[in-house]
């Protein structure tokens, strides 16, 4: 069915892709209210996070980005303008709705740094695809050995609190959520 590991020249091999979609970019708490309005209409979304890097020792990270994917757009809710509404706490402990992502542990501790909260409904694609015998994971290496495509990872240590995210960012930021929802359509097929 789907290779189990593959390498870095492999993955370098397959066509880069991006998402194309629609991106809302959320900076205030009306635009929140309305965004998570619409995602709680998906019992399954693509999700992830990006903090700010640190590059010194003993410096905290802090989580800058959550990214969330539905079949329609990709929602980019800039955390550190507006915290953790309280419509994103509630939907951060759904049950009801699936949160797929890759690697999700540091993303639940990161946002528990922000608003503590019970984690319900998270899927880690790691976990599921090591569970299935995969041995390399990650979203560029499990894009790559499951939808042939390559993604980059080329702006993953830019500035997440940027005043203004360049069009670059913003979709690496949404490529990161889309994968994950893209992975688990497959997985599930």
């Amino acid at each position: 069915m789907f290779p189990r590991a593959i390498s870095k020249e492999e993955v370098m091999k397959l066509p880069l892709e991006t998402y194309k979609g629609e991106i809302v970019l959320i900076t205030d708490l009306k635009d929140a209210e309305k965004a998570i309005s619409q995602i709680n209409k998906h019992k399954v979304v693509g999700f992830d996070t990006e903090a700010k890097p640190t590059f010194r020792k003993g410096q905290i990270r802090k989580l800058s980005l959550v990214q969330i994917a539905t079949p329609e757009k990709v929602y980019l809710f800039r955390t550190h303008i507006i915290g953790i509404p309280d419509s994103f706490h509630t939907f951060l402990q759904n049950t009801e709705i699936a949160k797929v992502g890759i690697g999700l542990s540091d993303d639940i501790h990161l946002l528990k740094k922000l608003r503590t909260f019970t984690p319900n409904g998270f899927l880690d694609l790691n976990n599921t695809f090591k569970d299935l015998g995969f041995e390399s994971i990650g979203a560029r290496n499990l894009a790559a050995m499951v939808l042939n495509i390559r993604i980059s990872k080329s702006a993953q240590t830019s500035n997440w609190e940027a005043h203004t995210l360049s069009e670059r960012q913003l979709r690496y930021a949404a490529t990161d959520a889309w994968i994950c929802l893209e992975l688990h359509k497959k997985l599930k097929h």
